[in-house]
């Protein structure tokens, strides 16, 4: 980030918001359809006036689409207003960006609005042809090398070339849900067991005292799978009632979809996860955003009593 971000992408949010839009951009949907979906997904951003990130959510939106061709009078009306108006001056003067650097941006923006006040050159967008096909189904069970409980970072081309990385047991994980936002981004939700084992298991982990972890949700692509080198153990079957029961009001993953945050973020154990971040059922949570957890699959399972 420059000193005072005078950039139109010196800051997080708008790099971060550059690599939402082109992701969302594959969505076969019209310009203000994808506008809907980039609201939803920072809505402090796009709805609050008053949020920092405000008018820098609109003017990084007008730019990207102009640059991709998209035709959008909503996003750039919106982007002119703002430019017009000086509520991107008075936005970064109150973050208390100096008078040089207020000018500097300024210029910045003049040269934005000139470009918006063209039609942008049209340009082919290559969009989802058709939704993403399932990788991994819900009750698939794979398992996975670690490395003091890290598992390997697939955008690494190999283990050799992760820094401190040496294969010393392995974990085990469970596909529990999974879904695709707005019909296209597939996404995955699973649990892990909490720690890594020494040995790789001949079987599906069914023990009743076995502790398993929900993650968040993630993304996953044929390449990660092999890059993580999964295993399949089998498949159970999911009771998704019980399931829901057990973990009321999760989220489906769209914004992991959305922005292609892959699973493999989600599938470290012990001993580099925690213990503290991964409580017992009937523990209190020391951290707040503390790991929901289960003693054993048979309370998630079809065709069970529920019974550990």
């Amino acid at each position: 980030m420059g000193a005072w971000g005078t950039g139109l992408y010196s800051g997080d949010f708008a790099m971060d918001l550059r690599g939402t839009i082109r992701a969302v951009a594959r969505l076969p949907f019209p310009a203000d359809r994808l506008v809907d979906v980039l609201c939803d997904t920072e809505a402090g951003a796009a709805h609050n006036p008053n949020d920092p990130d405000h008018t820098v959510f609109w003017l990084v939106l007008a730019d990207q689409f102009w640059k991709r061709g998209i035709e959008c009078p909503r996003a750039r009306d919106a982007a002119l207003s703002i430019i017009d108006e000086g509520r991107d001056r008075d936005a970064m003067a109150a973050l208390g960006m100096p008078a040089p650097d207020l000018r500097r941006r300024e210029r910045v923006l003049a040269e934005l609005r000139s470009r918006l006040a063209s039609a942008p050159a049209p340009k082919p967008r290559t969009t989802l042809k058709k939704p993403q096909a399932y990788l991994m189904e819900v009750g698939d069970c794979y398992a996975y090398p670690t490395s003091g409980g890290k598992n390997i970072n697939p955008y690494f081309a190999a283990p050799e070339k992760i820094p401190d990385w040496h294969h010393d047991g392995w974990a085990v994980m469970i596909v529990v849900a999974c879904g695709r936002a707005f019909d296209y981004l597939a996404w995955y939700r699973f649990l892990t067991i909490d720690t890594a084992i020494g040995e790789k298991p001949a079987a599906i982990p069914m023990d009743s005292s076995q502790l398993w972890v929900l993650r968040r949700p993630g993304t996953v692509t044929p390449l990660h799978i092999k890059r993580l080198r999964l295993e399949k153990l089998g498949a159970v079957a999911i009771d998704g009632d019980k399931f829901g029961a057990i973990f009321p009001g999760l989220k489906p993953g769209i914004a992991q979809a959305i922005n292609d945050i892959s699973i493999a973020n989600q599938m470290n154990v012990g001993p580099h996860l925690a213990a503290r971040w991964m409580p017992r059922p009937g523990e209190p949570r020391e951290a707040r955003t503390a790991y929901p957890t289960i003693l054993g699959l048979r309370s998630i399972l079809a065709g069970t009593d529920g019974s550990t």
